[in-house]
């Protein structure tokens, strides 16, 4: 199984002006064809400094693959940096100057002069045509590893990678393997205490098993590879469910669920009513539940006009007229050392009042209590059988 690393190119993205998509892009291609990906990095408009980071990456992987920094300007360094990484100059495609030009009479423009200088390209380069953009992109042999350089553009490296680049690396290292991931979203618990219950499955080496803490919610992710699509999912069956065994109710979805299409889902398949007040969080709490599309003829939701209000009065009202079987307040307090939700829920199972506190980034408050919040309603719904 092959070794890669990929290297995007642009002071602008050191400088946070744009986000680099394309890493993240490429990265699942990769995976998805069984290629281990040890690192990525970012690297400025700098020929010197991208082909030294070249040469590092070269000590580690069988190829890297470069994004960006192949436009017509004299800030666009890639070309230079790979002959400099290489040893070797740049020479001029006349074939390349012909695609370039083509592109331009499909676009009905002309190309400036400096155009020119993206028919230059590593000597001894083998040149991949740009049927979808102006910017040849090209692959260099260096001592037996190979770096590939393809075009900033999104839509541009994309069908490069797609149609030219994995094609050659199929044929090159005969890719047959896959590695696949699936994504466990867990509330209600933190990231300490999952990983006490996981931890000796943290130490396998295939499918492997990682976390990652966010606010109010932490996600397992498990990693499998083999040599078949199919068997990459039984492993990744196989360990999950010994994962779901240890954490139970925690977990909430998986890949792109979100608690809010969880609750909204458990709703709509139960036909069941939850009456929400929401108070001290701006709003956003009925927001969200807003904007996942929420049924008003199943579920209501209202925020309470201010913290003095009896909410209980309000939860009580609501959950009559709408004869919901769930009711829930949400009152967030916001803080500067610490932030506090007090919940009430009324379920058939009885009645739960709690305080919890948050001592992060005051910042991350309101999103906290909003995943807190919603991860209560979640289990009351899940607990009433229908």
């Amino acid at each position: 199984m092959p070794v890669a690393e990929i290297l995007a190119i642009g002071t602008e993205l050191l400088l946070g002006e744009i986000q680099d998509t394309n890493t993240r892009f490429i990265a699942r291609v990769l995976r998805d064809a069984g290629v281990d990906l040890y690192r990525t990095s970012i690297v400025g408009d700098n020929a010197e400094r991208i082909a030294q980071a070249i040469r590092d990456a070269l000590t580690r992987a069988d190829f890297v693959l470069t994004t960006g920094g192949l436009g017509p300007t004299v800030d666009d360094p890639t070309r230079l940096a790979v002959a400099l990484a290489a040893g070797v100059e740049l020479d001029y495609y006349p074939e390349l100057w012909d695609q370039i030009l083509d592109r331009f009479r499909r676009f009905s423009r002309e190309p400036s002069e400096n155009n020119r200088r993206q028919a230059y390209i590593p000597r001894g380069s083998r040149a991949i045509e740009n049927r979808v953009g102006t910017a040849p992109a090209f692959i260099t042999e260096i001592s037996g590893h190979f770096v590939i350089s393809l075009p900033g553009v999104p839509s541009e490296m994309e069908w490069l990678l797609a149609n030219q680049v994995m094609p050659f690396l199929q044929q090159q290292f005969a890719l047959q393997d896959t590695i696949k991931a699936r994504v466990l979203h867990l509330s209600g618990v933190g990231e300490s205490q999952i990983d006490e219950w996981i931890s000796d499955l943290e130490l396998l080496k295939n499918p492997t098993v990682g976390l990652a803490a966010h606010t109010g919610q932490v996600d397992i992710r498990i990693t499998a590879k083999a040599a078949t699509s199919d068997q990459a999912d039984q492993m990744i069956a196989d360990l999950e469910a010994k994962i779901r065994h240890r954490v139970g109710e925690a977990v909430y979805g998986v890949d792109q669920d979100t608690l809010v299409s969880v609750i909204l889902n458990a709703a709509n398949q139960k036909n069941i009513h939850f009456a929400l007040v929401d108070s001290g969080g701006n709003g956003e709490l009925t927001r969200r539940l807003g904007a996942g599309g929420f049924n008003e003829s199943c579920s209501y939701v209202i925020q309470a006009p201010s913290p003095e209000t009896n909410l209980e009065i309000i939860l009580s009202d609501l959950m009559n007229k709408i004869r919901a079987p769930i009711g829930m307040i949400a009152s967030y307090l916001p803080g500067t050392e610490k932030q506090e939700l007090h919940l009430l829920v009324i379920s058939p199972a009885g009645r739960i009042t709690t305080t919890r506190s948050y001592g992060g980034a005051p910042k991350d408050g309101i999103l906290w209590s909003i995943n807190t919040a919603l991860d209560a309603l979640r289990r009351a719904i899940s607990s009433i059988n229908h």
